[in-house]
């Protein structure tokens, strides 16, 4: 049965998509319009009953949860192509404590601009300049403790690529794009840099050909 993503022009499910690409896992999308309520179809509940993106299907099996969902398939496919758990317990712990970093770390003051920003318009919002101050400086403070890790090692966990930088790219992209803050990257030579090598991988490239969204 070939895997089906829920949502593929969300950040969000594209943390599924680039790490399947990167598994060589096959799959399908399925479209899901957030601003037509689309996720808030009796059908779409019996998938997701918290009414978010995304979910996957393979075969019988239905998870949701983007985090949940890459750890799954890095570790059912762990030995097949790009290795993004690390090859021992110790690294291992390391990807697992940098994904948790993103989560509650990165990800909170990240998706609260690209909230406001990004989708603001689409949903009425008008951004207040003081709430954006307090969240690109919580993102920041995040984002010099990311320079002083990576003047240590190549990526978050390591000297390989994980999913610990993988989650990172969906949110991050758009501050190297539609949000105009790119600076917050290049200010920071090592977080620069480690954004460049992860963003040019082929799996991602791919992800913004097919599901541009709203980059």
């Amino acid at each position: 049965m070939v895997v089906k993503v829920y949502g593929p022009d969300y950040p969000s499910p594209k943390r599924a998509l680039v790490c399947l690409i990167e598994k060589g896992v096959e799959f399908e999308t399925v479209g899901v319009d957030l601003f037509k309520g689309e996720h808030k179809a009796p059908e779409y509940l019996k998938l997701q009953p918290f009414r978010s993106l995304p979910v996957v299907q393979d075969g019988d099996y239905t998870l949701f949860e983007s985090r949940a969902i890459i750890r799954y398939y890095a570790e059912k496919y762990k030995d097949q192509r790009t290795e993004l758990l690390g090859k021992t317990i110790e690294e291992r712990g390391l990807v697992e404590q940098w994904l948790e970093v993103e989560a509650h770390n990165f990800h909170p003051p990240i998706y609260d601009l690209v909230l406001k920003i990004v989708y603001g318009p689409f949903i009425g919002l008008t951004p207040d300049p003081k709430q954006l101050k307090e969240s690109e400086d919580k993102l920041c403070q995040v984002l010099d403790i990311y320079e002083e890790r990576l003047s240590k090692s190549k990526y978050l966990a390591g000297d390989f690529f994980s999913l610990a930088d993988l989650s990172h790219l969906p949110f991050t992209q758009y501050l190297v794009g539609k949000m105009g803050k790119e600076y917050l990257i290049r200010d920071r030579k090592h977080v620069s840099g480690w954004w460049d090598d992860i963003s040019s991988r082929p799996s991602w490239k791919k992800v913004l050909e097919l599901w541009p969204g709203l980059y």
